[in-house]
């Protein structure tokens, strides 16, 4: 804080109005003209009839395996789920191989962004939004702090205003996110610039802290870039996006392929190695036929304010949790919305400078997926919603598809296990009951059943040869992810140990569309973000069930024959395996093994950019949150009490409630320290006291000051 200048945690409203929108009313399109390439419907013909014609070789292919001698009822069901599955993977395989001849052609730019001009300089201001949530505060203000002085660096501080988004419910975090914002701004001098909010209730969770903001403030900016708590973005990527929606005034949503970096346990390097070097295939492949139809993932993309405001108001979905009540993947239904109403919603895969991390382990994965398969299959709700584009319906279809089919698949392994126990177990009727001088033989084709084996296969693992080729035909990237040789060992690596992952996340996934179909709530957890680190006790105890269920399968393939066992053996071998699996790939030591061994390196780990270089650095300088309790660090520290009361919202938005009477009730109750008082007050009541004028004056009473 600056002596002798009022302190101010925001800027003077600019309210914007942002209606909810109806899914029964079309919206008016207003005239817009779109930024359509005029080749789109070809692509999308090609996307559409590549997948129809490889699906209808598949089906045809099951089927003359299937049908030796006629179809039983569990045949018929295998046929079913194959062609459903195999429709799914070569709709992926088709979108893959245009994504290769993009980016191998250099393409994925689009709106006048290209990296080989000089920086624009840009008209108006825009609003760089932070939402976090109980996360740990130093890292947060490393990376907005890097980014901050990286638009100084390019001349464009002036044309960005940073704003931290709080819905952090837990005290000790609330208390260290204003102390760090306070040394934040002295560190940047972004007094005038940073800007801080909390929410006293965080309704509708991130998509009601965005809109939240744009009720309040989006008046005054006519684009918004939002970030997640753990994405970084440099300023040549900030400014270039900033003018692109300033000199595209049809566009309202642009997105852009975030990169996985800092990851240090095996798990999460094997996710930053995927994402950077299959990632841009598949990036540029949508972006090639997705055309002004684009998708929105939360983060690390530019909104224009307006658009988003008149469009992107989420109802409530009828009925109970989990399917009904507030959208829990807003992201696409906000994109679906605007570009119902006519705004140009486009990824630009070519635009680099845009990072973002991932979970270290397995099992926060599985916690994140949790909640992301919940909002997925609400958007079943969505779905039917007058006015939506086609591939916006077809980008919830995906994200529906990308749960239901881990389900599909057990049940597709189970049916294929039942046939080949019927047919071991079961005397066949080789006559029936009807007249027939010849007799039925109970079999499939063997030969053609391994070929479609290997056609499957190669749907699903070319993709990834074709990331390896264009890897090899960009020098810059090939040096900078250890060569030819090392690349090849880090794919075929990164294949083996997620090929025998991929059977647990199928159980894992199973599991929790089973649990959301039996009416479960995924809840509202932080992110972990650390070493990934989980006792192993914690580890067995978590997946055992995966093992159990994966021996019960060996035991069963074995007692029908050794090759059906052989066979399934990737399968049964990955599950068995799930404890070991889940507790290595959390090591950050097996990580770091792999690093000095120059496997599953990426151009950003081998060279950083110097805002990457710049956030690990602060992080480091800046360590972790003082380990004080809430209370000590505000009555001890009178420059962050007098911040602390000044951000206090006002006292008709704090409703008062059991918690707060209860613990104003202990305060007045007391007549000891304030360590009684630690003691006896429970998390919610802190937070309400915490809230309130008349507890902190109590607080600071028994503190003797």
């Amino acid at each position: 804080m600056r002596e002798g200048v009022p302190f101010r945690a925001l800027p003077d409203e600019t309210r914007l109005d942002m209606p909810v929108q109806s899914l029964r009313t079309r919206p008016p399109r207003n005239g817009r003209p779109l930024s359509q390439p005029r080749t789109v419907f070809l692509r999308r013909a090609y996307i559409l009839c590549g997948t129809a014609l490889l699906t209808a070789l598949g089906a045809r292919e099951i089927y003359l395996v299937m049908n030796v001698a006629g179809l039983t009822l569990l045949e018929r069901v295998v046929l079913v789920l194959f062609v459903l599955l195999f429709a799914w993977i070569s709709f992926s395989f088709v979108s893959s191989l245009a994504g290769f001849v993009s980016l191998v052609a250099k393409g994925g730019w689009k709106l006048g962004i290209r990296p080989d001009t000089p920086l624009p300089e840009l008209k108006g201001k825009t609003a760089l939004l932070l939402p976090t949530y109980n996360e740990e505060p130093t890292r947060i203000m490393a990376g907005l702090q890097a980014i901050y002085e990286d638009l100084g660096k390019a001349g464009a501080q002036d044309k960005f205003d940073v704003y931290i988004l709080s819905d952090t419910t837990n005290p000790d975090v609330w208390i260290a996110e204003e102390a760090a914002f306070l040394a934040l701004r002295d560190r940047t001098g972004g007094h005038e610039r940073i800007f801080y909010r909390r929410r006293p209730k965080n309704t509708e969770r991130k998509a009601g802290n965005i809109s939240d903001w744009v009720k309040r403030f989006g008046g005054a900016y006519e684009v918004m870039i939002i970030l997640d708590a753990d994405s970084v973005m440099t300023a040549d990527s900030l400014v270039r996006l900033a003018s692109a929606m300033e000199n595209h005034p049809d566009v309202g949503l642009i997105q852009t392929l975030p990169v996985i970096v800092n990851g240090t346990t095996l798990f999460s390097r094997l996710q930053q190695f995927a994402g950077r070097i299959y990632g841009p295939m598949i990036a540029h492949g949508i972006a090639w036929w997705h055309g002004s139809e684009g998708n929105y993932w939360g983060h690390n993309a530019a909104i224009r304010t307006r658009a988003f405001a008149e469009q992107a108001g989420l109802p409530e979905l009828r009925g109970r949790k989990p399917f009904g009540g507030h959208i829990l993947s807003h992201d696409f239904v906000e994109a679906a919305l605007m570009r119902r109403a006519g705004w140009a919603v486009h990824m630009v895969p070519g635009l680099h400078g845009s990072y973002e991390e991932s979970p270290p382990s397995l099992t926060d994965v599985a916690i994140r997926d949790r909640r992301w398969c919940q909002g997925n299959l609400q958007h079943a709700a969505v779905l039917p919603a007058r006015g939506l584009h086609w591939v916006s319906r077809l980008h919830m279809l995906q994200g529906i598809g990308s749960y239901i089919t881990a389900p599909l698949w057990l049940i597709f392994l189970a049916t294929g296990m039942a046939i080949a126990l019927q047919n071991r177990f079961t005397t066949p009727d080789y006559f029936g009951d009807g007249v027939s001088l010849f007799p039925t033989w109970p079999a499939q084709d063997p030969v053609r059943a391994a070929w479609v084996f290997v056609a499957t296969m190669g749907v699903l693992l070319l993709p990834k040869l074709f990331s390896y080729i264009a890897l090899l035909a960009d020098p810059w990237t090939r040096r900078r992810s250890g060569g030819a040789i090392r690349a090849l060992l880090s794919v075929l690596l990164e294949t083996l140990i997620m090929g025998l992952i991929a059977p647990v996340m199928m159980l894992i996934q199973s599991l929790a569309v089973f649990d959301i179909l039996a009416g479960r709530d995924s809840g509202w957890n932080a992110q972990r973000r650390d070493d990934g680190s989980i006792p192993l006790r914690d580890v067995a105890r978590r997946y055992i069930p995966h093992t159990l269920f994966g021996l019960a399968a060996g035991i069963l393939a074995y007692a029908v024959s050794i090759s059906l066992f052989f066979w399934m053996s990737p399968i049964i071998l990955g599950m068995v395996l799930a404890i070991p699996l889940a507790a290595w790939t959390a090591s950050r030591n097996a990580g770091q093994l792999f690093r000095k061994l120059g496997l599953l390196l990426i151009p950003e780990e081998s060279e950083p950019p110097a805002v990457l270089t710049r956030v690990n650095e602060l992080a480091r300088q800046l360590g972790g949150a003082p380990d004080l309790h809430p209370i000590d660090r505000l009555v001890s520290d009178p420059v962050l009490m007098s911040a602390h009361r000044a951000m206090l919202p006002p006292q008709r938005l704090r409703k008062s409630d059991a918690d707060l009477a209860v613990g104003l009730a202990k305060l007045e109750e007391t007549e000891g320290t304030l360590d009684d008082v630690r003691a006896e007050l429970s998390t919610k009541e802190l937070s309400a006291i915490l809230l309130d004028a008349r507890g902190l004056d109590r607080l600071m009473t028994l503190s003797g000051r």
